[in-house]
């Protein structure tokens, strides 16, 4: 890991207000859709594409924040639903704010709490007023509307807020993903409509399901309420792959160019790197953390699952552009520390994951500026097609 990328992520340059929530697209790529810009924050500028570790609970797993600069991570997700349960953002707003409670001094994005309504479709009811759901913890009746939602987000203080939307699990009937559809819409007025904090802004989220035509309808739409970004949300919820790039090539070109375009929940490496080739700018996801913590790796010859026993005796390093604390490492050494059950092979795992995200990031910008990015995009599709 270079130095440099370390002092810019722990470094934040801080904008002036008149700054804030500006998006300028710096390069276009000659060979694909794939953008090369930033996007200015109150704590720091993003250069994009960009990866965001996911923090759900002020925390990106298994990482001191120390390691999540070292990654080069610009900026953090943090997620609504959860940090108002435990522990509560009243008491984040009384200890000065999300950034100061976790130490981080650089950009973050909350969601909402819609994917947990989805995820809770056992206990909810959605009316058009608010969803209400049971604590995965206690039990306890929770009610969230969008108004509630954007409450408990500025009481976190993200540089940016997600609008509260409705998922819907795919397939799906179209009457159903319709009215989840126009739904997604009102309450994305109605965050509007709530916001007071002009250090923090919004970002609605396209819905929609596989239907393309709900999908530009829904983009040009929100378009017209003039937010400061668009995120295209209720995909990888378990469509095949090549239906979700078919939604991107039906939305992207949809969606207010001067504006950054975030997919959310994605994804594996290959998945990210076709999200970028279709002019997506920024995404999230928990494979590198839920993956690290799990004996897996990625690398650019593949996955490496680091339980298999052909890699007992295996000196090979894992990854020689690794950050330092595992690139002289081996991989016997590594899936030793798994077998043990020590808490040191998640750590090393998850922080060269997260690591590797970042890298592909700016190697994909480089890729970008120097309008080579379909090549990049092959030969990398190349190398992780030999998965181990």
């Amino acid at each position: 890991m270079e130095r440099r990328d370390t002092l810019e992520a722990s470094t934040p340059d801080k904008p002036a207000e008149k700054d804030w929530f500006q998006y300028q697209l710096k390069h276009q790529d000659g060979t694909s859709k794939a953008r090369r810009g930033q996007f200015v924050t109150p704590h720091g500028v993003v250069q994009t594409p960009a990866f965001m570790p996911v923090g759900t609970q002020g925390t990106v797993k298994g990482l001191e924040i120390g390691m999540v600069r070292q990654t080069g991570a610009q900026m953090i997700l943090g997620n609504t639903y959860h940090l108002s349960l435990r522990p509560g953002d009243d008491v984040v707003a009384d200890l000065g704010g999300l950034h100061k409670f976790m130490g981080w001094d650089g950009p973050i994005l909350t969601d909402s709490g819609g994917f947990q309504i989805f995820s809770l479709a056992q206990m909810r009811k959605i009316t058009e007023q608010e969803a209400v759901f049971r604590s995965h913890i206690d039990g306890r009746k929770i009610h969230l509307s969008p108004e509630r939602s954007i409450e408990i987000q500025e009481n976190l203080g993200s540089d940016i807020a997600m609008v509260l939307d409705h998922v819907v699990a795919l397939p799906n009937e179209p009457k159903v993903i319709r009215e989840a559809m126009d739904r997604s819409i009102r309450w994305a007025k109605r965050c509007q409509d709530a916001a007071t904090r002009k250090d923090q802004a919004q970002f609605a989220i396209v819905q929609g399901g596989l239907d393309e035509k709900l999908r530009v309808e829904c983009a040009e739409r929100l378009g017209e309420l003039n937010f400061p970004g668009y995120a295209i949300g209720g995909l990888s919820v378990g469509e095949p792959p090549p239906e979700m790039y078919r939604i991107l090539d039906a939305t992207c070109p949809a969606l207010p160019a001067e504006k950054p375009r975030y997919l959310m929940g994605v994804g594996r490496p290959e998945d990210l790197l076709e999200g970028i080739r279709r002019g997506v700018d920024l995404f999230d996801c928990v494979m590198p953390t839920r993956n690290g913590r799990n004996a897996l790796a990625f690398t650019d010859e593949g996955t490496v699952r680091l339980r298999n026993a052909k890699y007992q005796r295996d000196s090979t390093p894992l990854d020689p552009k690794s950050v330092p604390q595992v690139a002289g490492l081996s991989r016997a050494y590594l899936r030793h520390l798994f077998m043990a059950k020590e808490m040191l092979g998640p750590i090393l795992l998850t922080l060269h994951n997260v690591a590797y995200y970042q890298r592909l990031m700016r190697e994909a910008q480089a890729a970008i500026e120097e309008d080579r990015f379909e090549s990049f995009y092959q030969a990398k599709m190349e190398g992780w097609g030999s998965a181990s």
